[in-house]
């Protein structure tokens, strides 16, 4: 009967046919069928997914038995989801029941008796376990366990039990459908046997449990004989030290006990407070490893029952408890133990295991470190007391109404439910900060003894608790983040209050002629005042800022303030009354002066005070008595100077540390007050003098605000640019200091010392004793240290590096050849060095002996001038010797010993040239190296002939040619010799190279001899060269020593990952963009040799893309060779897990071994050292590799590509574990959806298949907050060790580099201050800078502040924050401060910085090194750096708003205050006063101009052109453009790349128009930094990392940079042709264009680097396209779900989402009235009104205006409905047109307006129409409600419109000429052309033409 074809069958058919083409897509992974679509919800608490897979492995052998297997599955997935409710549960029941008949499809229709299944199942089990034999592996397991030591064969056994754990899964699922089939079966036959063999498996079958239950790294739940960790002794210690005793309570008797584990302190833990099982297991592990790790620096246990030391438990537990015991202090309450010698071991374990398992389910809780200190407390309080009782009792506070025990439920989900409530009122970051509590908020409220009043059990209506009521806001705790400017000053008040006391000071001296006399020490008095004003107003801000916290603060926190305010109040008052009273004097000419002594003895007192407190609170060597001192006065006045926080405390350095930074500072002051004295200041006081005196003077304006005030307006003109440079250019002076002291750090630091291949050649012979110094372990180290044993040592290292070079294909196999070196480990006495040293060098002597007429020394003199040629020849004369004496015996061994006895004898007597002919040299060794030839080759009886006869040429050749005539005949008349070669014996028959040292030398030899180029350019890779000249560079830097492995700090690597690209699929590679180029032919033509040597390392050659897709593993290597040139997940786990192979490699070098005898091991091989079972387990104890995918769970159900891509990495990488967040969804009755969120690691099985190992239930959805952050913290409970490194999914790691980790971690224990280090800084390299040359300029740019900058803000200034990735943390110390970043909605956007901040306030301290690096991707296009910037600006200005700035710019003192300022927000600070002084100087010409104020001043004072000016634009203009930016780059250049290729690369930089970047790059830091403070809106911007090559539309570009630059660049230029046309200089032309060249530059960066560094920006084809683009979208309208990439409707409405407020409103409406000024100045200057000056004419133009609006809306009207009315329409607008045309005739003619005017009225409306425009958006609401919108956004796509075409111009007229096109690609695109990239080409799209030399 035919089949009828259901859907579930094609349902099968399609699963099926995805999983195939997964396969043909090269994923190495043995897909089974459906049995990896099992749902989660399934997977859980069955073994639904292992039976199925089992089903798949033995379909072949008995398919019979499978299909048993699939029905068991399916009525395990039926009764545990009956009504098929969860995701994905309903399809695959479908696909699994289509399986199941499928199979009985292949019976052929034949009767299933499903009465026999149990029995063929038995036969079957029984079967499978003879065929594979595995109760004698279980005998040689048990063998092994017992002797407890492990035999030399011990790597066959375990390659053995590695190829049987797929044996093991199956009999594992075939015993578990076994019990449940046995259930039914009766109880004799089968069933009987059945049952017994289960009882067997129960008891003794540890090989099938222990390797098979689920671990992460240490096999806890039962022994694994493959995995050697569970057998270290300090492992073993550690489990044994938590193992439950007799003294703890008794657990339940009902209790469930593991059976392959022994109960312990984490059973009880989970009893007692309903922990999850999953976090029980998680932290088992974690605290194991924790205690083993500590056990292993004090010394390895050697008893045969290891113990911990009790000095490792005191350690874990002070480190793991520290942030609670000074909680406790802080609030001064009693810890929870009375003392550390009260308690016992036991009891300090519980209390550690107890805070990691709340820390490890505190989900987004472990954001509040104190509120988990708090729960500890309690916790902990609850815990003493059951373990004081004989019977375990179940906590109070777990338990729930029901008499259930959760943690979760009782405790963690009360927080949970809080904070999801308060941030659900953050309206998705577009709230107010001030509107909601973050998780500051929250855990600042156990910053006070009122956090005990939440009780415990926590009272459920406690405000910690309370959800906020809707239209309430509930209050914040310390701190409100309100959005103004107004926090600049607040929190660096004592910056502003020096800089404008400092000004005043300097202007008081200027205007008194500098004299300094009794009465400008008078005047300076007036600074008093000044600072009593200003410490006021920063008073009135507390209390204003403070707004929104009153009704939930502390009310010490409220008391200081009021306090506060009133003091400052009272003595602003009194210092003010006591000074005008001195001034009354002073005018009075009186003698008696009481208020002038009154005056200055107050001053003295308060300013004394003033100092007094600074010196105790921030001077180091007195901080420590204010700290002991507890008179209450005294702590009253500190409390009043600074308030206290639980953060911020003892924020002070060593005395000398201190003592740099303050003289940092004051070389600073030393230089800028001078200069601003004598250059800025002092050249405007003759001048303003002059104009303040001057008479009233004629405005050609209406003038409103300048009468009888002495000119005012025209002084602040004049000083306002002065006063904006003099505030910013303290950070020129500062980048100028910090650029020059950097580099002498460097210097001393030895940066740069190997900065070409050349110096690596030269100074290779001193690298293998600095490389044993630093980077070897004791272990390693001989005692007869000698540059042999150096060798010895250095020379696997070094080649594993070369080897990692050529797998990534950098080198080729010949240059990998030259590399390496000999392993020095043969009788050989010399050291042998690497080829490329050596090559030609044995060529170049023979040509110098050839030569050489003088005697032997003049000879040796002459080949030791290189010191490698004397070292290619002693090697070759040995190495000679050496084979020639293994190749021969008898009488040709007599004849070798004799040669080389003569020779040595003369080589002693120095007769060498006579004893030889020199000339005959090369004769002999072309006949050696032929001899050597067939030596290198496999050994045949023909070979062997071959060899015979070579050595007997060479024997003729030496005897008869190279020996001198006596020692020739001497060897002829040796009778021994004679005889044999009379009776053909001498040399017939060689003894051909068998030992392995005699083989190499052999080959080595041979290709000593026979490479004959020069290998002086080994390796040719730029890359390959700067990571070796790097690598042999930092071996002679200070680093600490390193230890051995086994005594390493542990740690790990922590990378978060989104949905960028994992690996590029083979359809991406091949994908071509709008020019026909493919990403893989961009990449071929970019890195043109690496193509070549991948080619040659999979052995295809010369071939093309269709023959590599041919074969899948080619395909594979394909894609990775591809994305390991790009920025995806790929590259970065290649690099990250360079630390494993890096750590094996050094354990397996040092030798520790679970053997009993390993003296015998004494030669530095490598040889498989990554399958030693025990180097991989002591490379897992120390480092482990997490990736958080937080939305892999979901990419696996939609079968996203990048799921496939993570599950290949994680078959690739047996150690690297991935950790998601999966969702979990139940239907309900009422029909709504229950979610439930999981955090689950996952790695690799035996099958390829994901495994979990740990899946935590979590209170709800963890993303809060922002989205790294929270996905970071919930995976950081999988994390191990002591150190975790942060690293982004954009990075690379290196093998040389990963060989110094050690090193580093050790700097955590070294000496860097008053406390030590907890984030360790690392350098950086950018590998994306020879993209373009964007690319390069980002490259240099980010490389000169991640080594010179940080170097700099290390040490001195102390300052360093977490500025990203790759720095490693002190896991432990931040792990229980909050995290690694904090995460609060958008306030925390830039989330990295904040772990700095947090580090430093809590008492941290942060470090930078350089002799270790890492890789890093940046951003290559314009756009992506513009996004990147604008995220960077954008969080930048959130942190202007943060509590933790703010506590910084208070807590730390002056000196340190100055550099955290300059260093983090002051940058974008002083960015944004660059541009606003253009704007200043800009505004006030333009003021003088239409005032007519410079004509008036001009005629009667010389003073408009002046000195202060000059030195003002020409500050600002350097700034602008970049150069203060490329000092630090060049220093950089000239310490790493010396003088003359700096001065290159600083020209080259020039040429490419770097300074166009620069200054466009101004523009983007200050509008997103400007516009983040006034209105928020700061977000994340995802730049996508691909290849930017692509050409930008005109249109996308105008919509990023429209906002940003364009209507700025315009409104400048604006300005400039206002000043051009009404302003006067005296100098003319040359004045103007001098002053303004700086803003004229700016206009044409900021309106066009968008296309100069756009590809193909001027190309023909591409602008009329572009054209039609845009005109395309500027008039598509709008709509709903229509996006602004499409309509620019939809786009200008996107443009006005960031106002959103009232204040905002407002400050938009004051910002937007500068735009009046221009229609103001300009209609006064028109001919038509004369000298008119009346009000009227400016109430005129308004009317004009209006008509002009009138008659715009006339021709833009558009009605809808009536045709009729159309024609109507069109006859008026003819009409109005005509009439235009007459009237606009008729007043030219008849009045005296002129033709310029009316460009002039023209220029004077627009920007009053766009300050109509800015109104209308500002307050749209209004405008809406008067219908009057559409017209708004007619008039502003008009204006869109305008600026487009104003922009567009210039480039399609340049796009004609083809030369310009040209040029640009090679400005793009200069540093590829040096790289052999074929841009032209590619930009063109002519790929034809390249493609059969591509491939």
């Amino acid at each position: 009967m035919a089949r009828v074809t259901t859907p579930s069958d094609n349902w099968e058919k399609l699963v099926r046919a995805v999983l195939r083409s997964e396969q043909r897509a090269g994923h190495e992974r043995t897909t089974s069928g459906i049995a990896g679509a099992v749902p989660d919800s399934l997977q859980r608490t069955t073994n639904i997914n292992a039976i199925l897979q089992a089903a798949d492995e033995i379909q072949s052998e008995d398919p019979n038995v499978a299909r048993i297997l699939c029905e068991q599955a399916y009525s395990m997935a039926q009764n545990l989801d009956p009504s098929s409710d969860g995701r994905g549960v309903l399809q695959f029941k479908t696909g699994l029941m289509s399986v199941i008949k499928q199979k009985l499809a292949k019976k052929e229709g034949g009767q299933i008796d499903r009465n026999r299944d149990i029995e063929r199942l038995w036969e079957f089990y029984n079967q499978y376990k003879r065929r594979h034999r595995v109760d004698d592996i279980q005998r040689e397991e048990q063998k092994w366990r017992e002797a407890g030591t492990f035999s030399a064969d011990v790597g066959d056994l375990e390659l053995r039990f590695s190829e049987m754990k797929k044996v093991f899964a199956t009999l594992r699922a075939l015993v578990e459908v076994m019990e449940a089939l046995s259930k039914d079966a009766t109880s004799d036959g089968v069933g009987r046997l059945i049952m017994e063999e289960l009882r067997r498996i129960k008891k003794s079958s540890a090989a099938i449990s222990g390797e098979l239950i689920p671990y992460n790294i240490v096999p806890l739940e039962a022994p694994s004989l493959t995995n050697a960790i569970g057998y270290f002794p300090e492992v073993r210690g550690a489990i044994s030290a938590i193992r439950y005793t007799e003294q703890f309570p008794r657990l339940p008797a009902d209790f469930e006990t593991p059976g392959q584990r022994e109960l312990d302190m984490f059973d009880l833990l989970e009893y007692v407070f309903g922990f999850q099982k999953d976090n029980i297991r998680n932290q088992r592990e974690h605290v194991v490893l924790a205690l083993a790790n500590a056990q292993s620096r004090l010394g390895i246990p050697i008893d045969a029952d290891p113990k911990l030391d009790e000095r490792a438990v005191r350690e874990v537990f002070l480190k793991s408890l520290d942030n609670y015991i000074k909680w406790c202090k802080y609030l001064r309450i009693r810890l929870v133990w009375n003392s550390l010698e009260a308690i016992n071991k036991d009891r300090k374990l519980f209390l550690v295991s107890l805070y990691f398992c709340i820390w490890g389910e505190a989900a987004n809780a472990r954001f509040l470190p104190e509120c988990i200190c708090y729960i500890f407390h309690q916790m902990a309080r609850e815990l003493d007391a059951i373990l004081d009782r004989a019977e375990a009792t179940q906590a109070a506070s777990c338990t729930g109404e029901n008499g259930s025990v959760s943690f979760l439920e009782q405790i963690i989900c009360p927080i949970y439910g809080a904070l999801a409530a308060e941030a659900e009122r953050n309206n998705n970051g577009k709230a107010a900060h001030s509107e909601w509590r973050n998780y500051d908020d929250f855990n600042e409220y156990f910053w006070s003894p009122a956090c005990f009043e939440l009780s415990w059990p926590m009272k459920r209506n406690s405000s910690f608790l309370l959800k906020p009521k809707k239209g309430k806001r509930t209050g914040k705790s310390s701190f409100v983040e309100h959005r103004t400017f107004l926090h600049l000053f607040r929190s660096f008040h004592r910056l502003w209050m020096f800089l404008i006391i400092m000004f005043q000071a300097l202007a008081i001296i200027a205007f008194h002629d500098g004299k300094l006399n009794l009465n400008t020490f008078k005047s300076l008095l007036s600074i008093g005042p000044t600072f009593a004003v200003m410490n006021f107003l920063e008073s009135c801000l507390d209390v204003v800022l403070m707004f929104g916290a009153y009704s939930t603060a502390r009310g010490m926190a409220i008391s200081r303030l009021v306090i506060r305010f009133f003091w400052c109040g009272l003595s602003s008052v009194f210092v003010l009354y006591v000074y005008v009273r001195l001034l009354q004097e002073r005018n009075k000419n009186t003698s008696d002066s009481l208020y002038f002594r009154i005056y200055v003895l107050v001053l003295g007192v308060y300013a004394g005070l003033r100092v007094l407190f600074a010196l105790l609170l921030k001077f180091p060597a007195c901080h420590r008595l204010s700290e002991m001192s507890d008179q209450s006065f005294f702590q009253f006045f500190k409390w009043i100077y600074e308030e206290r926080y639980f953060v911020g405390r003892g924020l002070v350095e060593k005395t000398t540390d201190y003592m740099s930074y303050v003289f940092f500072w004051l070389v600073i002051f030393a230089c800028k007050f001078p200069f601003a004295y004598f250059l800025q200041i002092k050249p405007l006081v003759g001048p303003t003098l002059i104009i303040i005196h001057l008479p009233r003077l004629q405005y050609s304006w209406h003038d409103f605000v300048s009468k009888n005030n002495n000119n005012m307006l025209t002084v602040a003109s004049l000083w306002a640019p002065v006063v904006a440079i003099y505030i910013m250019d303290i950070h020129i002076w500062y980048t100028l200091l910090s650029a020059i002291y950097g580099a002498v750090m460097g210097a001393r630091g030895r940066l740069g010392e190997i900065r070409s291949i050349e110096m690596v050649h030269k100074r290779f012979e001193s690298f293998p004793e600095a490389f044993v110094k630093n980077l070897v372990s004791p272990q390693i180290k001989s005692p007869h240290d000698n540059n042999k044993t150096y060798a010895a040592i250095f020379s696997p290292f070094w080649n594993e590096i070369i080897k990692a070079l050529r797998e990534e294909d950098y080198i080729s196999n010949r240059e990998m050849d030259l590399l390496s070196m000999p392993s020095n480990a043969g009788s050989l006495k010399l050291v042998q060095w690497p080829l490329f040293l050596l090559s030609s060098k044995i060529l170049l002597a023979i040509d110098l002996a050839l030569d050489c007429k003088d005697t032997q020394a003049d000879l040796w003199n002459r080949i030791c001038k290189d010191e490698y040629m004397a070292y290619a020849v002693q090697e070759c004369y040995s190495s000679i010797e050496k084979i020639l004496h293994s190749l021969v015996d008898g009488e040709g061994r007599l004849w070798v010993e004799r040669i080389f006895r003569e020779i040595n004898s003369s080589i002693s007597e120095g007769s060498l040239v006579i004893t030889l002919h020199l000339k005959k040299l090369q004769v002999v060794l072309s006949r050696f190296t032929a001899l050597t030839g067939l030596l290198i080759r496999d050994p045949t009886p023909e070979l062997a002939k071959g060899a015979a006869k070579a050595v007997y040429d060479f024997y003729d050749v030496v005897t008869h040619e190279l020996l001198s005539s006596d020692l020739r005949e001497q060897l002829d008349t040796w009778q021994i010799l004679l005889r044999a070669r009379n009776e053909g014996r001498l040399f017939s028959r060689i003894e051909w190279p068998k030992d392995p040292d005699i083989k190499e030398q052999v080959k080595r030899l041979h290709l000593l001899l026979t490479v004959k180029d020069n290998a002086v350019n080994i390796p040719k890779n730029l890359e390959a060269r700067r990571r070796l000249q790097f690598f042999t560079n930092s071996l002679f830097m200070d680093m600490p020593s390193a230890k051995p492995v086994c005594e390493m700090m542990p740690f790990c690597v922590f990378t978060p990952y989104y949905s960028e690209t994992v690996l590029y699929s083979n359809s991406e590679l091949r994908l071509e963009n709008e020019d026909g180029i493919s990403t893989l032919f961009y990449l071929q033509k970019i890195f043109p040799d690496e193509w070549e040597n991948f080619l040659e390392r999979i052995g295809q050659g010369d071939i093309g893309y269709a023959e590599i897709q041919e074969n899948s593993t080619s395909a594979l290597e394909l894609r990775f060779w591809a994305s390991y040139r790009g920025q995806t997940l790929a590259r970065t786990v290649r690099g990250m897990m360079y630390y494993r192979k890096a750590l094996m490699l050094q354990s397996h070098l040092e030798r520790r071994s679970l053997e009993e005898d390993v003296s015998s091991r004494t030669s530095f091989t490598t040889q498989g050292f990554e399958l030693s079972r025990e180097a991989r387990a002591q490379a897992d104890i120390k480092f482990t590799y997490v990736v958080s995918c937080q939305i892999y769970g979901q990419q696996k159900q939609r079968k996203a590509p990048e799921a496939a891509d993570i599950a290949l990495l994680l078959q690739r990488n047996e150690a690297l574990r991935v950790a998601f967040i999966h969702v979990e969804e139940s239907g309900a009755a009422d029909g709504n959806v229950t979610k439930e969120f999981y955090s689950k690691l996952v790695k690799a099985d035996a099958n390829g298949k994901d495994q979990e190992i740990f899946s935590i239930r979590l209170p709800g959805d963890p993303k809060l907050g922002e989205g790294k952050p929270e996905n970071q913290n919930h995976a950081i409970v999988f994390t191990r060790g002591e150190a975790v490194q942060t690293i982004d999914m954009n990075q690379d790691n290196y093998l040389e580099e990963a060989m110094k980790m050690r090193n580093l971690l050790e700097e955590f224990r070294a000496n860097h201050g008053l406390r030590p280090p907890t984030i360790l800084g690392v350098r950086e390299h950018v590998f994306t800078g020879s993209v373009s040359s964007l690319a390069w300029f980002m490259s240099n740019q980010e490389t000169s502040f991640v080594t010179l900058g940080q170097r700099v803000l290390a040490c001195p200034l102390k300052v360093r924050m977490h500025y990203g990735h790759p720095d490693v943390f002190d896991r432990i110390f931040h792990i229980t401060r909050g995290g690694i970043s904090k995460s609060s909605r958008v306030i925390n956007i830039s989330e990295d910085i904040y772990a700095g901040f947090n580090s430093t306030l809590r008492q941290g301290n942060i470090t930078h090194h350089e002799y270790i690096q890492v890789g890093k991707g940046r951003d290559v296009g314009l756009n992506q750096i513009a996004l990147f910037e604008g995220k960077v600006a954008g969080g930048n200005g959130e942190q202007v708003l943060s509590r933790d700035v703010y506590r910084l710019g208070q807590l730390f003192d002056f000196f340190r205050m100055l550099s955290f300022f300059f260093t983090t927000v002051g940058f974008y600070v002083c960015t944004m006063m660059t541009v606003l002084t253009v704007y200043v100087f800009l505004y006030g010409r333009a003021y003088l101009a239409f005032s007519g104020l410079d004509q008036g001043i001009s005629d009667e004072a010389d003073v408009l052109g002046n000195t202060a000016l000059d030195t003002v634009l020409n500050a600002q203009f350097l700034v602008q453009i970049g150069i203060f930016t490329a000092v630090p780059m060049v220093m950089g250049f000239i310490l790493e790349l010396g003088l003359l290729q700096a001065v290159f690369s600083f020209i080259t930089m020039q040429l490419q128009l770097c300074s166009v970047f620069f200054t466009f790059s101004l523009g983007t830091r200050t509008h997103y930094f400007g516009r983040t403070i006034l209105h928020g809106g700061a977000k994340y911007r995802a730049t996508g990392r691909g290849f930017v090559v692509r050409h930008i539309k005109f249109a996308e570009n105008y919509r990023l940079y429209s906002r940003s630059h364009f209507v700025k660049a315009l409104e400048v230029a604006l300005l400039l042709i206002v000043y051009m046309a009404y302003g006067y200089s005296e100098g003319g032309a040359v004045t103007f264009v001098l002053l303004t060249i700086s803003s004229w530059f700016l206009v044409f960066s900021w309106l066009f680097a968008p296309y100069i560094f756009n590809p193909s920006g001027f190309e023909w084809q591409k602008t009329v396209e572009d054209f039609d683009d845009w005109t395309n979208w500027l008039m598509y309208k709008g709509g709903v779900g229509v996006k602004g990439d499409n309509s620019w409707e939809s786009w200008w409405e996107e443009e006005q989402t960031h106002i959103q407020t009232l204040r905002g409103r407002i400050l938009e409406t004051i910002l937007s009235f500068r735009f009046i000024m221009f229609q103001y100045g300009i209609v006064y200057k028109l001919h038509l009104t004369g000298r008119d000056t009346s009000i009227a004419v400016y109430g005129f133009s308004w009317v004009v205006l209006a008509g002009l609006v009138m008659i715009f809306k006339i021709f833009t009207f558009s009605p809808k409905k009536s045709t009729n009315f159309q024609l109507v329409l069109r006859f008026m607008q003819g009409i109005t047109c005509i009439g235009l045309i007459v009237a606009l005739c008729l007043v030219v003619f008849f009045t005296d307006l002129s033709i310029p005017d009316l460009f002039a009225s023209f220029l004077a409306f627009i920007p009053t129409g766009w300050f109509i425009l800015s109104l209308a958006i500002a307050w749209r609401s209004i405008v809406r409600s008067l219908g009057l919108w559409d017209s708004v956004k007619e008039f502003a796509r008009m204006y869109d419109a305008g600026m487009g075409i104003l922009i567009f111009s210039p480039i399609a007229v340049l796009s004609w000429f083809p030369f310009v096109s040209t040029f640009q690609s090679r400005l793009l695109f200069n540093q590829a052309f040096s790289r052999g990239l074929e841009i032209s080409l590619i930009l063109a799209g002519n790929k034809a033409n390249v493609e059969a030399s591509s491939f």
